[in-house]
């Protein structure tokens, strides 16, 4: 059964309009009109637990507004939505123990305080005994290799270090669901990978269901293997990141270095594929990948290879491409 179920789900937002000067500030304040923008339509997807899923999409896509609907903090304005069994703008208090939203532009340690004090809050907050708190603050403490800044000031932490501290707090009381709302903005390379490895970590060792948005492709690739995108609030991609790859650059970068006792030219390459670049020895080609085995094979059998690799596209061109277009078609 789904953890997260996603049915219809739509946001929409009255904005009001305003003429320029004095007379449409009086009319404004006397007589409003609005209109109306659709942030999410007509949303669908469910998840399955212990899934860890990427939510892709372009600036004003929709992803905040979604997460937001899908942890109770907005009230949806159609469709329905179910997170571990529960209504989210409810906020039961189950719930609530249930999930946990980290946002990487948001903190909740209190920022003149050691982290270790906030901690102790957020314990207090979900009912906690001491030996409890004490023993998660631990185990999290070490995942994240944070035990010896947690009894310094927040002030006084590095950004990486903020972050693990508030990744820390996040999930303290143990959520099935994390919602995470890129928890890896302005961190630098290693604290990027040092997040990535914990929330790896931490979905095989409690069975977590995590739904991740990002603007870092590197922490889609290392921890979804399903992604979901949004465009101008539609979703029009749900499935494997390897399909999406497949379905939107169905070709692969063949890069070959030929031995120089041989004569290469564009009419020797033309029957391996659409050739890029023949500098010399060394050539690199296009080969759509239903004929990559087999056009490797030929030019293994036929010419004098010394070396040769093989390159998917950038995951960021192909994301790129697809927020383009707004379509897989």
């Amino acid at each position: 059964m789904p953890i997260i179920n996603v049915e219809n789900l739509g946001k929409v937002y009255p904005v009001a309009i305003k003429s320029p000067g004095i007379k449409g500030t009086i009319r404004h304040f006397f007589h409003r009109t609005y209109r109306n923008i659709e942030a999410v339509k007509q949303v669908s997807f469910a998840i399955e637990p212990g899934e860890i899923v990427g939510f892709l999409g372009p600036n004003g896509a929709g992803k905040t507004t979604t997460l937001k609907m899908l942890t109770g903090l907005i009230h949806p304005s159609s469709g329905t939505v179910a997170v571990a069994g529960h209504r989210p703008f409810n906020r039961d208090a189950q719930f609530l123990r249930n999930i946990t939203l980290v946002m990487g532009q948001k903190q909740q340690l209190i920022w003149d305080l050691p982290a270790l004090d906030s901690l102790k809050i957020n314990a207090a907050v979900y009912d906690l005994s001491d030996a409890e708190a004490r023993q998660r603050i631990g185990e999290l403490a070490e995942m994240l290799s944070i035990q010896d800044q947690l009894k310094q000031p927040v002030r006084k932490l590095s950004l990486g270090e903020r972050m693990k501290a508030e990744m820390l707090a996040a999930l303290l009381h143990r959520p099935q669901v994390l919602f995470l709302d890129e928890p890896t903005l302005g961190l630098d390379i290693n604290a990027q990978v040092a997040v990535r490895s914990f929330l790896k970590d931490y979905n095989e060792r409690y069975g977590a269901t995590v739904l991740l948005t990002s603007h870092y492709m590197a922490d889609i690739t290392a921890l979804c293997d399903r992604v979901l995108v949004i465009h101008q609030g539609s979703l029009i991609y749900d499935g494997l990141l390897d399909g999406l790859l497949d379905r939107f650059a169905p070709y692969r970068e063949v890069s070959v270095e030929f031995a120089r006792h041989q004569t290469i030219n564009a009419a020797t390459l033309a029957p391996y594929g659409d050739l890029q670049s023949l500098e010399g020895c060394k050539a690199t080609f296009l080969v759509r990948t239903g004929k990559l085995t087999d056009t490797v094979s030929k030019l293994l059998n036929h010419l004098s290879v010394q070396d040769l690799t093989i390159a998917e596209p950038p995951i960021e061109d192909v994301i790129g491409k697809v927020f383009q277009t707004g379509s897989l078609k």
